[in-house]
Order: C-alpha cells, then sequence, then structure tokens
C-alpha cells in the first residue's frame, strides 16, 4: 500500500476511508499497542528510570495486520488523538511495527469531517517528544505507586486490594465527606411563612428588627406567631432590579459530563462512550452528512473557531432572529487548574444540522447527547437573557419588628434562555429560570391572611458526591485531566471501594475506608490534594518541554520507595483488621463483632484463640457494619434455619453462603434469587425446590450417578458436567447416544482435566521447541 493511516478505533477508520482515495488504506491500532509489562515494575530506577515495553499480548495480531499493508515505500500517517494518550500511541507504533525507516507523518484532527482530514494529510507534523514524555511520566509514575503499594496492602490489610495515584484521591474525597455526614450535627429551625388571599400568594419571614435572624425553636416560633396575631401585615415596600444573565461556556469533557449527568441520567462513562460514538460519525446514515457529528471529546479548552461562531450566529438569527444574535463573538477563559490541549471546546461539527434532522438515524441516547451539545454551543452565542427582579417587603409584628419578603421574577428578553439554561447539583438551590409573577398591589395595602404556618426543620449534612458533582471536585482540584475523570470514576467502583447508592450518590464501602485509613495514616502524600494536582502541574511542564520527565520520577521515587520498605518493617497489621466490637452473645457469653473479610462484610460470635471455632455469617446489603445492632447481628444467626420438611421427610435448611441465599435439602442446593433466607416459609420453599428440580430435570440428557457425571441442556447446547467442572462436546456428536466410555473419552482430552493428551502434547512441543532454540543459540556461538 502506498499510503497507509493508522487511527485508533476501527469506527474512525470507517467514517475516514470515505474521505481518502483508492491510494489510502486506513486501519484501527485499537489504541495502546505498547504497555509496561503486567508482572514486573516495568522500568529501572537505576538506569534513569528506562521503561521496559512490550507488545500487549492482545495487540499482536493487531501489530502482524498492519505491517502485512506496510513494505519499505509505504508512506505511514500516524493519526491517533490529538492529546498526550495520542500522541503517545502514535509513538510507540514507530518500534512496535519497526518503520523508523519509512516516512513517516504525523497527522491531528479535531473533528472527522472530509475538510479537516484532507487538511490534516496536507499539513503533517512530526511526533511531539514533549507530550510523549509527559504521558511516559504519567504512566511510570501511576505504575510505581500501583506496584510498589499494592503489594503492602495485601500483606498489612487484606490480599487483592490496590492503591492507585488518582484513584486513592478521588476515594479520599468521597470518605472525607462521609465522615462529614457522620460528624453533623443537624440545627433546628423554624420556618414562618404567611399565606394571603385576595390576592393570593405566599410570603416569608426574612427578617427580624432589620436583621436576618434564624428562629431556632419553637418557643420563639410561638411569640413570633403571638406578636404576629396582634398586628397586621402591610405592603411597605416594592423592590424591582434588572439584572442580565449570560450563558454557560461551551463544553469541556468535565461540563459535558456533569450536565449529561444532571439532565439525561447518564454515568460519567457512558457519556464519554456515546461522546467517542458522535465525534467518529458512528452513528446512521445522515442525508446530506457524512464523518463525525461533534468536535474531539477530551479537552478543557473552552474556545470556539471562528467557522464555529460565524456559522452559530447564521442558525441563531434564522432559528430566533437578529435580536438572539451578537455583533461580535463571546468568548470564554478556562478557569480549570493547569488547563491543557489548546484545542476547541466540546461543539457540533455543523451547527446548522439540527437535533431534529438527525434523530430519525440514531439511537435516543445518541440524539440526546448531541441535542444538549447543539443547544449549549448556540447558547454561548446568543445575548444576554433580561430578568425584571421584584421583592415584596411586608411589615407584620405588634411592633412591625418583622419583615416578611415574597420575591418574583419576570423574564424582560429570555435572550440564550430560549434555547438552554444550565443544570445543577443541587436542585433545592438552583434558581428556577421560569417565571414568578406577582399580583399587582400598591404599596401600603394592608393584606388579607389566611393562614400562618409554623414549620418545624433542621439543617441537613452536606450531600454525598454524584459522578458529576466528584468530576467537577476533581477538575477544581486540578487532580486528573480530561482523559481520566471517566476512567477513574469506574476504577474505584470496579474495585469496590466506592458504591452507588440508589439515589446515585457515591459512599465509600468499608475496605474502601479502610485502604483510605491506611494510605492516610502512612501515606498522607499520596491522597495529598495539593500533591495530586502539583504532580499534575508538573505533566503539564513536562509537555511544555520546561523539565525533562526522568527529573519528575528522581524527586517522587526515592523518598516514596524509602517510606515503603520502612513500612513493610513498622506497620502492624492488627490495626487495619476492620474490627467492631458490637456485644455479647447472651447464650455463649463471647463477644459479637463485625468485620470485612475477603468476600465483603460479616459478624462473628467468639474469635480465633477460642479452642470453638468462630461462627460466623455475611451482613446483607441492606445492613452496614457501622451501624449494625447487636439484636441485628443476633438476628443474622438464625440461620441456618430449618424451614419446614419435603413430603418424604427431610430437613430443609435456608442460608447464606458465598455466593448468596439459598435452601439445602441432605446434599441438593437450590439457589434463592428474589426470597428472603429469615422470612421464607415451607409452602414458597417447596415451590422453589419444585420448580429448579423442574429446570434441571428438563435439562438433564444422561445421568452416570455412579461416576457423578451428567450431561446437561445448557445456554449453549449440550455440554458434561464433571462435579463443578463443565466440558464442551464435540460438534456433530450426539448427547443422547453418547456412551460413559466416550464422555470419560471427552473428559480426559480436555485441557481441564489433569493430565490431559492435550497438556501432553503441548509439554512435548514446547520441550522440542526450547530444545531446538538451545541447539540454534549454541550453532551462533560457535560460528562466532
Amino acid at each position: 500500500m502506498k499510503n497507509l493511516v493508522i487511527v485508533e478505533s476501527p469506527a474512525k477508520a470507517k467514517t475516514i476511508s470515505k474521505f481518502l482515495g483508492k491510494d489510502y488504506k486506513v486501519m484501527a491500532s485499537m489504541g495502546h499497542v505498547r504497555d509496561l509489562p503486567k508482572s514486573k515494575l516495568g522500568f529501572d530506577p537505576e538506569n534513569n528510570f528506562e521503561p521496559k515495553y512490550l507488545i500487549s499480548t492482545d495487540k499482536k495480531k493487531v501489530i502482524s495486520d498492519l505491517k502485512k499493508e506496510i513494505s519499505k515505500d509505504t508512506t505511514i500517517y500516524l493519526a491517533a488523538d490529538e492529546d498526550r494518550e495520542g500522541e503517545a500511541i502514535a509513538w510507540h507504533l514507530i518500534p512496535a511495527l519497526k518503520i523508523e525507516k519509512n516516512p513517516l507523518k504525523r497527522i491531528v484532527f479535531h473533528e472527522i469531517t472530509k475538510d479537516a482530514i484532507l487538511e490534516a494529510i496536507n499539513n503533517p507534523r512530526e511526533v511531539n517528544q514533549h507530550l510523549v514524555d509527559a504521558q511516559q511520566a504519567r504512566r511510570i509514575l501511576d505504575r510505581a505507586v500501583g506496584y510498589e503499594l499494592s503489594p503492602l496492602l495485601w500483606k498489612k490489610v487484606r490480599y487483592g486490594l490496590s492503591a492507585g495515584r488518582v484513584q486513592s484521591v478521588a476515594v479520599r474525597i468521597i470518605v472525607d465527606r462521609e465522615n462529614e455526614i457522620r460528624a453533623f450535627v443537624p440545627e433546628e429551625y423554624w420556618r414562618i411563612k404567611a399565606e394571603f388571599i385576595n390576592p393570593s400568594f405566599d410570603s416569608l419571614l426574612a427578617k427580624i428588627d432589620g436583621k436576618n435572624e434564624k428562629v431556632e425553636n419553637e418557643q420563639q416560633a410561638k411569640a413570633i406567631e403571638s406578636s404576629i396575631n396582634q398586628g397586621n401585615f402591610q405592603l411597605i415596600d416594592i423592590e424591582e432590579k434588572e439584572s442580565t444573565r449570560n450563558p454557560a461556556a461551551p463544553f469541556t469533557t468535565s461540563t459535558l459530563q456533569q450536565e449529561a449527568s444532571r439532565k439525561i441520567g447518564l454515568s460519567v462513562k457512558q457519556t464519554m462512550v456515546i461522546a467517542q460514538q458522535l465525534y467518529e460519525g458512528n452513528v446512521g446514515n445522515i442525508p446530506g452528512h457524512s464523518g463525525g457529528l461533534i468536535t474531539y471529546m477530551r479537552t478543557d479548552s473552552l474556545n470556539l473557531s471562528k467557522v464555529a461562531t460565524s456559522k452559530a450566529k447564521e442558525v441563531i438569527e434564522n432559528e430566533y432572529g437578529k435580536e438572539y444574535s451578537l455583533s461580535k463573538p463571546r468568548v470564554y477563559k478556562s478557569k480549570a487548574k493547569g488547563a491543557q490541549e489548546a484545542h476547541e471546546a466540546i461543539r457540533p461539527v455543523n451547527l446548522a444540522l439540527k437535533p431534529s434532522e438527525i434523530k430519525p438515524y440514531v439511537d435516543n441516547a445518541q440524539f440526546k447527547l448531541y441535542d444538549l451539545i447543539w443547544k449549549r454551543t448556540l447558547a454561548t452565542q446568543m445575548a444576554p437573557a433580561k430578568i425584571a427582579n421584584t421583592t415584596y417587603k411586608i411589615s407584620a409584628g405588634k411592633d412591625k419588628e418583622f419583615e416578611f419578603q415574597t420575591k418574583g421574577q419576570r423574564i424582560i428578553f429570555a435572550g440564550f434562555m430560549k434555547a438552554y439554561t444550565e443544570g445543577s447539583d443541587n436542585p433545592e438551590a438552583a434558581l428556577d429560570s421560569s417565571e414568578k409573577i406577582l399580583p399587582t398591589i400598591k404599596v401600603g395595602t394592608i393584606l388579607d391572611l389566611e393562614k400562618l404556618d409554623l414549620e418545624q426543620n433542621f439543617t441537613k449534612p452536606p450531600a454525598r458526591y454524584t459522578e458529576a458533582s466528584l468530576v467537577k471536585k476533581l477538575e477544581s482540584e486540578g487532580i486528573g485531566r480530561p482523559s481520566t475523570y471517566a476512567p477513574t470514576i469506574s476504577t474505584i467502583q470496579a474495585r469496590e471501594y466506592v458504591e452507588r447508592t440508589e439515589d446515585k450518590k457515591l459512599a465509600p464501602t468499608p475496605t474502601g475506608e479502610i485502604v483510605n485509613s491506611f494510605l492516610v495514616d502512612h501515606f498522607p502524600e499520596i491522597v495529598d490534594l495539593g500533591f495530586t494536582a502539583k504532580v499534575e502541574e508538573e505533566f503539564d511542564e513536562i509537555a511544555d518541554g520546561k523539565i525533562a520527565w526522568q527529573q519528575v520520577m528522581n524527586e517522587f521515587y526515592g523518598d516514596f520507595k524509602k517510606t515503603i520498605n520502612e513500612k513493610e518493617e513498622s506497620v502492624n497489621k492488627e490495626d487495619y483488621l476492620q474490627v467492631r466490637e458490637i456485644g455479647i452473645d447472651p447464650k455463649s457469653g463471647k463477644p459479637i463483632s463485625a468485620r470485612v473479610g475477603r468476600f465483603g462484610p460479616f459478624v462473628q460470635i467468639g474469635t480465633k484463640d477460642d479452642e470453638e471455632k468462630p461462627k460466623f455469617v455475611a451482613i446483607p446489603d441492606h445492613l452496614n457494619m457501622d451501624t449494625i445492632t447487636l439484636e441485628e447481628a443476633l438476628f443474622l444467626f438464625t440461620l441456618p434455619r430449618v424451614v419446614g420438611q419435603t413430603n418424604e421427610g427431610e430437613d430443609i435448611k435456608a442460608n447464606i453462603g458465598r455466593f448468596g441465599p439459598y435452601l439445602q435439602v441432605k446434599t441438593k442446593y437450590y439457589s434463592l434469587k428474589t426470597d428472603d433466607p429469615y422470612t421464607i416459609e415451607l409452602p414458597r420453599a417447596l415451590e422453589v425446590i419444585q420448580e429448579i428440580d423442574e429446570a434441571k430435570a428438563k435439562a438433564l440428557i444422561q445421568d452416570f450417578a455412579e461416576d457423578k457425571i451428567q450431561i446437561l441442556d445448557g445456554r449453549y447446547g449440550p455440554y458434561i458436567k464433571q462435579g463443578r467442572k463443565n466440558f464442551k462436546i464435540p460438534k456433530g456428536v450426539d448427547a443422547q447416544e453418547l456412551t460413559l466410555e466416550e464422555v470419560k473419552e471427552i473428559i480426559s482430552k480436555d485441557p481441564k482435566s489433569k493430565g490431559s493428551a492435550t497438556k501432553k502434547t503441548t509439554a512435548k512441543k514446547t520441550t522440542s521447541r526450547k530444545k531446538t532454540t538451545a541447539k540454534k543459540t549454541t550453532t551462533k556461538k560457535t560460528d562466532k
């Protein structure tokens, strides 16, 4: 092939290939093709942190397929995304494909349209080594933290745990908020509302003796009520102010994730997946349009190109009228710490392409996200909204000592609000953009009270973070960058350090809290927000060519490694056992404690030092190890319980095991999918047993009971089951006709079986290969 263009994804390759002629082949690298080895540190601290990159196992075929298209004369266009990760992908492709001597051209674009692609082809550049080094610094520093800290967590807390530079800070933010909530002491206050008739409207107590005072208790509220009953309500002033409101800035990665969460209900990860589809043009065939629908979605820039702002002006005037457009474009400046990657904000590629025009050709989530981006982009270039704010001030009380206020709002000119208004993480505190028209009343009017409402309230603790508000917090603190928010939030949930509650808030799990405690106690710098932000700034300096990436590693690694070695000796595992004493078991007199083990939280009676083995039971999801009571814990130990007997007189026991609740009859087990093992009664238990037995009977093709082997009909067809192991039946073999001997032969040849023929053959081949290699090596040495 004369020209090979390498992009990151097949969807992007498919879209771009439409714009280039037959002289170009467009293929995908499927992201990174090289990485640090999984089983080793992957860099050499003694040799200036030299990384040891390997071609990833799952990318060997990709590399092989790409090589097939390359000859010594092939011009290769490295077209990965224009950010640090993309630059690193392009850089890694060169040694992986061994194309150092080929004509190489690095091309970048912010949108996938024919004009943008052709312009990029005509204006190539070289790989930016500074951007590559910034990515290397992040990767190697993150590997150092994860690789060195995780084994220490295994030894001192629990096997299988992990730590990460950004993920651990995110967990700390969530744990700190949870601790604030626990420490919060609600304060009582009273809300006093007057409801009037003729005309009908409400008013709230705002001031006492001219000051903003809080009504703290019922006694004060009753005293106010008494004074009010001795006077009347009179409108003493009407305050009118006209204000203007400007639109929110165009979308960055962070603000898109936040708004998509608030307005569409998408998770941060879902937002990025759908945005990627819109960027790559991975949608249906839209008449009159080819290519991507939005610009690149990993950005913290607020810039809009002149092409975009002029097209926005044209669309605004056509859609809403000239009075809604601006005489000159509105420009925004980023407030985010360390804003980088100087391309555009996220916007539609072609603002003339309305959401309604693409709706029949995209799925619902793609439509909603495009609609959000289109409206937000238009709004940024629309006239400010003009709003008339009116406040009625009403005197009350025996000595006119109370001032009630009613606020109204009238939109004089909607401006950008005609297209879009920004959402809020706190709907209660959000300014309502809808009109609130007050009745026309003259100053001096005595108002007719219908009802005085005294309402007791309590201050609320700070809210848990949502995915959206956590992104906002991370960005405001300078932690992470556009490409890191989604994977960070996904990782802390996947590792079960944080969970999403039913109302979509983020709460720490007991495991997340204990890992956070360990890191705060022994590695405070790793989970310090200021340190993490400083490291991000250093990555920015590397990207700008101001410092070398090895310098950042030198400053960090020596002290970090020294601390690791010290903590190996000094940290006591007993300090992080996650044990909470609940009380004493009335029957045995032994202590009852709540603990966290390998499979999650559980309650235990007794200790390992007792002669008798401790009893333990899992804590169900609706209970928390930090709040479970003695009574609740004792109730958990009512399992296993005998629900009743089968028709044959065998006991039916209900219990909870490693894989969840179940019923047991002798050696048979029946999983409980929806029923509670603590409350299930005999009639329902018999139903469950019958349903599962019938399902198993339908699935049973043959049963070799003496050898404990069955042939079953499963989701993907017939298979052999021996104990807990399943074995495939070769294609074309009739499962009903198989003899026991034939079944045993199939099992013996399966790689899962000990001493199987396949394994032996493989071993022989491997040994043979090693011998051959050894011979070749010997020959070479002799030749030399």
